[in-house]
């Protein structure tokens, strides 16, 4: 099974390859070889059994070789976030729209339709903190993230009405605990609450604890993308986009879970406003009935406490190590 990742150099792609580089199968078939693909070239993941080639260039202009002839499946996390979609209109549609059309045209030159799996996102949906939504509400993004992400959801479930690729796309969640540094999304605070007291750092916290969120896990997110690119979609039908069973929790459970790992962490969190973030986070629904993703095979999510606990075990060291935190 040849297998390319499209972002392959972000946290998600960093974690999907080394999770095959591991197993050495997907879904019981043995990896015959992996592409990497971002701006940059990613680094290799240590210990695969199979070969890895690493390219770097614009996903709009998709450079020869990131989907070869023989490609089986394509992960397609690659994208720029909301907040810096969100401040750069140009940039967002480049990369989230015209980077899909790209994706598109490259496998629609394959011999045999791939299995594409997309990372969506629950910004393509509008709605707010007090809605319960499911995978038949109309997407109403409140930002232009959302927007571009809904637009390469119907690109690319008409490329594979036509029989050009076979694909899942999954609206993710908000993942918590990001390693590594803040980044430029507008829910990058819901990491940073966790993530930066445990390094013994201030960060801000733009909104109340009553604010709700619908979070996953990093280790669930790998688990449904793997999950995505094998399952049987027979039951899909011309629906090709899932609500994957995330858990909606809020700002105070959030500071309850990392005071049950490290007592007293939650006094490097500084309360402050910032409305314009506050507007466009607060169009984001925070609950949804997944029972469709559920009866496609997606497992259930873990309780909070572990993710913040996952973290410490998976992630702590290596983002010391990366921002030179003794």
């Amino acid at each position: 099974m040849n297998i390319t990742i499209l972002g392959g150099g972000g946290f998600l792609g960093r974690k999907l390859a080394n999770r095959l580089a591991k197993d050495g199968t997907l879904g019981g078939t043995r990896v015959s070889s992996l592409v990497l693909f971002d701006l940059t070239a990613p680094p290799a993941p240590e210990g695969a059994a199979f070969p890895v080639t690493s390219i770097g260039g614009d996903l709009a202009e998709l450079p020869d070789g990131v989907i070869p002839p023989g490609t089986s499946v394509v992960f397609h996390l690659a994208a720029v976030v909301s907040a810096q979609a969100e401040a750069d209109y140009d940039l967002g549609r480049r990369v989230n729209v015209r980077g899909t059309d790209a994706v598109i045209d490259a496998c629609r030159k394959l011999a045999s339709p791939p299995r594409v799996v997309f990372t969506s996102s629950i910004a393509s949906y509008g709605g707010g903190q007090n809605v319960v939504l499911n995978d038949s509400t109309k997407q109403i993004p409140g930002g232009s993230y959302g927007a571009q992400k809904a637009a390469a959801e119907l690109f690319l479930s008409d490329a594979s009405r036509r029989g050009f690729m076979e694909v899942v796309s999954l609206r993710l969640p908000t993942i918590i605990v990001r390693p590594g540094r803040p980044n430029k999304a507008a829910s990058s605070f819901f990491s940073s609450i966790i993530r930066e007291p445990l390094l013994g750092l201030q960060t801000d916290l733009p909104v109340g604890d009553d604010f709700k969120v619908w979070v996953a896990s990093p280790r669930r997110a790998v688990e449904w993308l793997l999950h995505a690119a094998t399952m049987d979609t027979s039951g899909m039908g011309l629906d090709r986009s899932l609500n994957p069973p995330g858990m909606s929790v809020n700002i105070g459970q959030m500071l309850a879970a990392l005071e049950t790992v490290r007592q007293g962490a939650g006094t490097l969190i500084n309360r402050i406003s910032d409305p314009a973030l506050m507007k466009l986070v607060s169009t984001w629904p925070a609950q949804f009935d997944t029972a469709r993703a559920s009866g496609l095979g997606f497992s259930a999510h873990e309780p909070l406490l572990d993710v913040v606990r996952a973290f410490v075990e998976d992630d702590l060291a290596p983002t010391k190590a990366e921002r030179g935190i003794a």
